[in-house]
């Protein structure tokens, strides 16, 4: 945006009737003018962009720069006196605030650095450190338990098939499927798989 739209738009936001940009001070009284121009009035536009922006002081700072380069581009048809200028610093200072958050609600939040995202890979190590505990828990078992624990999940075996199979009523497979499983549940909190 050239320095002839920053006019216009400054104008026509604010209610201004200051005229276009002047040529800018010469470096001695442009050193000058914003001395002057933070020693009267910046603690009291820091102090507003601050509240505007939610404490942001680092931001409002730079809010309150960007209103002092404003207010020197217009040079000398701006005055220093309280009357003069901190009216239209504010209007100034008010309008990047709201230009400020409308660039917030446009923006998404900042992601966070990928070095503090845990993305878990599915390499298999986790399924495979998990069944050697699980063949180490069923050590634990004895010969009978691991047999019926075999056929009916590892198999997949139904009640009626495993009590054909190994010649037992389906009620002894039904207990002892359940007492197998209790004791691998406490094998496999012994190793701090099942708390």
């Amino acid at each position: 945006m050239n320095t002839q739209q920053t006019s216009v738009l400054t104008t026509e936001h604010v209610g201004s009737t200051i005229p276009g940009p002047a040529t800018p001070p010469a470096a001695a009284s442009t050193d000058q003018f914003v001395r002057e121009l933070y020693a009267e009035h910046g603690t009291a536009l820091l102090a507003y962009a601050a509240r505007g922006l939610g404490n942001d002081l680092h931001r409002a700072q730079d809010l309150v720069q960007e209103t002092a380069v404003r207010a020197w581009r217009h040079g000398p048809s701006l005055t220093l006196s309280a009357d003069g200028i901190r009216p239209w610093l504010f209007r100034v200072l008010r309008n990047l605030v709201i230009d400020e958050h409308r660039a917030r609600a446009a923006r998404p939040d900042v992601l966070h650095e990928l070095d503090d995202v845990d993305v878990p890979v599915g390499d298999g190590t986790d399924r495979a450190l998990t069944a050697q505990v699980v063949r180490e828990a069923l050590t634990e078992l004895t010969a009978q338990q691991r047999e019926i624990l075999h056929h009916v999940y590892f198999r997949g075996l139904g009640v009626n098939q495993v009590s054909e199979l190994l010649d037992i009523p389906p009620g002894t497979v039904k207990s002892r499927t359940y007492y197998a499983m209790r004791a691998l549940q406490r094998a496999l909190a012994a190793r701090g798989v099942l708390g």
